[in-house]
């Protein structure tokens, strides 16, 4: 399925959890957190601007961010889950 979010949108796919801690036990799926870690998949054209321009979106797709435990819409396409940010939610672009 196609799918381009509108204006300062950005559709997201959350990265898998991590299956053990850092000392090495498996977490069982019941005690999981949903991670706020994704990968960008699609981005739309930009907020317009008060003067009526359009300030264009700085993310771009491929891109792991980090984005707030409750901001979001959830949404399944193709049986997967994604979710719809703004721009402005999330909080940082994760560089290696």
């Amino acid at each position: 399925m196609k799918f381009r979010p509108l204006y300062d949108r950005i559709l997201v796919k959350r990265v898998a959890a991590q299956e053990k801690t850092a000392g090495g036990l498996i977490v069982p799926d019941s005690a999981k957190e949903k991670p706020l870690e994704a990968q960008v998949i699609a981005v739309g054209g930009g907020r317009q601007t008060a003067d009526g321009s359009v300030r264009e979106i700085s993310l771009s797709v491929g891109d792991i961010i980090l984005f707030g435990k409750y901001t979001g819409e959830e949404i399944k396409l193709d049986g997967e889950e994604h979710i719809i940010l703004r721009e402005e939610d999330v909080l940082a672009v994760v560089e290696n």
